[in-house]
């Protein structure tokens, strides 16, 4: 398979999948309640609902709504909020940059942590400093987020009166929910870092390079580590993929101001054009980084892109 040929498959099945979470996220959204009843109260007169439903294009039939939606959104519309009525992506486009900021920091983190830990573990295999870091790996990895976050505000912000409790009012109100996202991942990295570098020092060339001479640094850089370097790409992908929605609990228990707080605040509210943003926005970025990931696998692995032989 060519090289187009497979950047093209791979493209068309991100595109099918965006349709289905589109699809699925706007047919459950609109069977899970009436938006009118929460936003209205419990006193709106029959009248008033009725009148919300005409003017939010409500009480058309639902394959009617659903082809005005998809038109709209192919548009660049993405519907307006039912709160405030401006725009949903506007709304969304507020909350972002405040996500992108402490989802950033803490796929950094994991990275820093992560990657060094993995290398260090399996180069170190049995020994005590081994045990220690997957121990470590472990309790990261297991640790709820919320658990977490809740343990940092008691002993930084309640106890040691280090850092603040929530908010993004300081510098310094960033540092707690990014090691509550960086924790898991940094396990997970850890994890499958030594994993792959154990397999890859098993592997013949690894005693090959050392019989022709060549220094066991030089080996481990230059030959062992880029050979697990797919299977550390692939889980990096699928993290990167998930950090907006792995941030809803932390930006809820930190107070952030971030798209994943305000997720939480817009189902409640069943703000419908909000959530189904929101929804957009992370299965986009979820499928944008697993499309990297495949595309990944093929610059680091020439036998992807390698012409598959025909049979005789």
């Amino acid at each position: 398979m060519g090289m187009a040929s497979l950047i093209l498959r791979k493209t068309l099945r991100a595109v099918l999948t965006l349709w289905i979470v589109v699809t699925l996220t706007f047919v459950v959204l609109r069977s899970s309640g009436d938006p009118a009843l929460i936003i209205l109260g419990v006193d709106a007169t029959p009248e008033m609902i009725s009148n919300f439903h005409h003017d939010w294009g409500l009480d058309r039939p639902l394959p009617v709504q659903y082809a005005n939606y998809i038109v709209h959104m192919l548009q660049g519309d993405f519907g307006n909020s039912f709160l405030d009525g401006r725009p949903a992506l506007t709304v969304v486009g507020e909350r972002l940059p405040r996500t992108l900021q402490l989802s950033g920091l803490g796929f950094i983190l994991m990275l820093v942590f992560g990657i060094p830990a993995g290398v260090i573990a399996a180069l170190n295999r049995g020994r005590l400093v081994d045990r220690l870091v997957v121990a470590a790996a472990v309790v990261g990895h297991s640790v709820p987020a919320f658990f977490l976050a809740i343990l940092l505000i008691l002993l930084f912000a309640v106890r040691w009166h280090m850092l603040p409790s929530g908010g993004a009012n300081e510098a310094a109100s960033i540092i707690l929910p990014a090691v509550t996202i960086a924790a898991g991942g940094a396990g997970v990295i850890t994890r499958f870092t030594r994993a792959a570098m154990l397999d890859a020092l098993r592997q013949p060339f690894v005693q090959a390079m050392l019989a022709r001479g060549v220094n066991w640094p030089r080996t481990v850089r230059a030959h062992v580590m880029p050979n697990a370097a797919i299977p550390i790409v692939t889980m990096i992908g699928f993290l990167l993929g998930a950090l907006v929605a792995g941030a809803v609990i932390t930006e809820t228990v930190f107070a952030w101001p971030g798209v994943g707080r305000l997720i939480i605040t817009s189902v409640g509210r069943r703000d419908l054009a909000v959530v189904q943003c929101i929804v957009l926005l992370v299965a986009t970025t979820m499928v944008l980084a697993n499309l990297t990931v495949d595309l990944l696998y093929v610059w680091l692995d020439p036998r992807m892109r390698a012409p598959a032989k025909e049979d005789a």
